[in-house]
């Protein structure tokens, strides 16, 4: 395998492409994945397109290391303008597709313009055709990937697809893989669809057995290791995500009644190790030793299921006060063969029960739907709703920005959102870290773009040698968690840009100095990376990242957490400390650290220290 893959490029409205080589000195500036993707995007999406039309691009990129003998190295990043938030779209995806796209020694997919028809990409190493997919269009993702793999006779094919909430524009659409593995977050399904691609499908090449120096083994064996080594291993090996539902609600964190509630009174019903009995068959992504996935079999005999992840457990278990773990399993597949983010599905769901119990919604505008907390009924009433764009569901898939907007009488006040996107399963009032993850993280309200574990792992003595005060891994303390959240989003991006999961990294080893990456990095290429350097790469994307959302209208004033959890409503009956008092002063201070000026955009002394000068002509005025 190459070790710098190919660019391909592919206009739908020409139905031609071009193959391109990845320039060697962009990629050890920006590297591969999520760190390319930006780099293009920033240079060809200019301010106020419009995200379904025709000129927003879709980029879809390996990791640096995707494919290799690297473990866990089975990640593709896809990017583009987001249809839910009108900033950066940006979302990740693990299962084979990567590895097999590697192999056809192609790194970056590059996707323009719209098919006139529904149509399908075939990839096979040099040969790129578009396909006819009329037969395949109205089908769910499950039914595409297991049609596909029938017409083309080969069930090794990996294949990415949007099911109908893609092609019917649900913003929040995702793109699936191998039935249960999601590029969930940002509607990434619904630019697809809006550019009549149902599928991408790789054969790939076989590899060869290359011979692998001892330094590459060693890396390799290292990281593995320090995977095994950690006390969590097996928990996240049995039982996945869904193993850590009890934990959030006894360290109060646990989003419950669309935020209204840190702890949900029913936990031990949602509690996911009570799955363990129905697995039948554990798998997970290309070279990992962990295996997290499984798939479920219930005792009615009904067909298998894949078991959930911990994010969706909240959002359609505890947020909307359902505890039956079989019905959220239920729930979540439908989602997933239907092709929308479980995560903003639930917290829709979430919002409109909430604002059902307050009268906001009523029977008649609901269309007689009794949206009772835990109404499970109800429930898929609404997923179907939101697919295909009927009833309150089609306001619903708009996301719960603009749902709130659209129903009006006061419900912006109970929208969990931050930059359009849905907040994910913590309650931030409980946890100040994540709280400030959520107001600055480039694609929105998302914990796994930050992913600031070390907040309850690190002990207080690292804290303290590491962001100069013990408080950082205090949960309800504000000092030391813009240094905390800095670190986290460095070491984040450039996990994305490697093309690594971060469960293993970040969840397992904890370590955030990226000194294994590098190791790994370093002996796979045969370059000479280092920490340092990947750490300076991280925070040159960050800043890109914050290029791209400023050009497209963010300001210091979209980072912030929603009102409702300003309101002693939401923080159990206790009047809440006010933004000014922590969360602008926690604001300021990442602001300071991150090199950016107080309106939260990158400074040109900073932007100079990063060679992004040529990125930000207006901020960099003397260049």
């Amino acid at each position: 395998m190459a070790l710098f893959g190919r660019i391909l490029d592919l206009d739908l409205s020409k139905g031609k492409w071009t193959f391109s080589l990845h320039p060697k000195e962009m990629v050890w500036q920006f590297l591969g994945g999520r760190g390319f993707n930006v780099w293009f995007l920033h240079q060809h999406i200019p301010p106020r397109i419009n995200p379904m039309g025709s000129e927003n691009i879709l980029t879809l990129s390996c990791g640096l290391l995707t494919g290799t003998e690297a473990p866990v190295s089975s990640r593709l990043h896809i990017n583009a303008l987001s249809p839910l938030t009108g900033i950066l779209g940006s979302s990740n995806v693990g299962g084979g597709f990567g590895a097999k796209l590697r192999s056809c020694e192609i790194q970056s997919l590059v996707i323009r313009g719209r098919a006139p028809t529904p149509v399908y990409l075939w990839i096979d190493r040099d040969t790129v055709e578009t396909r006819n997919a009329q037969n395949l269009w109205g089908l769910d993702t499950w039914d595409t990937d297991r049609r596909l793999k029938e017409e083309l006779g080969d069930e090794d094919l990996k294949i990415l697809a949007i099911g109908p909430g893609g092609e019917n524009g649900c913003l929040f659409a995702c793109i699936m893989s191998d039935l249960d593995h999601a590029a969930g977050r940002t509607g990434m399904g619904a630019v697809m669809g809006s550019k009549n691609l149902k599928a991408i499908v790789a054969r790939g090449q076989k590899r060869p057995k290359n011979e692998t120096s001892s330094n590459e083994r060693q890396a390799v064996r290292n990281y593995v290791q320090q995977m095994r080594s950690s006390p969590q291993f097996e928990t996240l090996s049995t039982y996945g995500g869904t193993g850590y539902v009890k934990w959030a609600d006894d360290m109060g964190i646990l989003a419950t009644r669309n935020y209204r509630q840190n702890r949900f009174e029913a936990v031990d019903s949602l509690d996911g190790k009570q799955l363990r009995k129905y697995v039948i068959r554990s798998r997970g992504c290309n070279k990992c030793p962990i295996q997290c996935k499984a798939e479920l079999q219930f005792g009615d005999g009904s067909a298998s299921a894949a078991r959930f992840e911990f994010e969706p457990m909240i959002s359609l278990g505890s947020k909307c006060a359902l505890s039956d773990l079989e019905t959220v399993v239920r729930l979540d597949n439908l989602c997933s063969r239907l092709g929308i983010d479980n995560i903003s599905a639930g917290s829709a769901i979430a919002f409109a029960m909430d604002l059902y119990e307050r009268g906001i919604l009523t029977p008649e505008s609901t269309g007689g739907i009794d949206l009772s907390w835990g109404n499970a009924e109800a429930m898929e009433t609404l997923i179907r709703q939101m697919v295909y764009g009927d009833a309150l569901g089609a306001v619903l898939a708009k996301g719960v920005r603009r749902a709130a907007d659209i129903i009006g009488r006061g419900a912006e006040r109970y929208a969990p959102h931050v930059k359009g996107l849905e907040l994910a399963g913590y309650h931030p009032y409980h946890i100040i870290g994540t709280a400030l993850g959520y107001t600055v993280s480039s694609r929105g309200a998302d914990f796994n773009d930050v992913f600031a574990t070390l907040e309850y792992g690190w002990s207080p003595d690292t804290a303290a040698r590491e962001f100069g005060t013990a408080e950082a891994v205090k949960l309800n303390s504000i000092h030391g968690k813009a240094q905390l959240v800095r670190r986290s989003m460095l070491v984040n991006l450039v996990l994305d840009c490697l093309g690594l999961c971060k469960v293993p990294a970040l969840s397992l080893i904890r370590a955030f100095d990226l000194e294994y990456e590098a190791d790994l990095a370093a002996a796979l290429t045969g370059e000479p990376v280092d920490a340092k350097m990947l750490f300076e790469t991280g925070e040159r994307l960050v800043n890109m990242e914050r290029l791209f959302n400023v050009l497209h209208g963010v300001s210091s004033a979209d980072d912030r957490l929603p009102d409702m959890f300003f309101d002693k409503e939401y923080n159990f009956g206790r009047e809440p400390s006010q933004p000014f008092e922590w969360m602008e002063p926690m604001k300021q201070e990442f602001y300071e650290v991150m090199g950016w000026d107080q309106f939260g955009r990158p400074t040109e002394q900073k932007l100079r220290e990063l060679d992004l000068c040529q990125y930000a002509p207006s901020i960099c005025s003397s260049s």
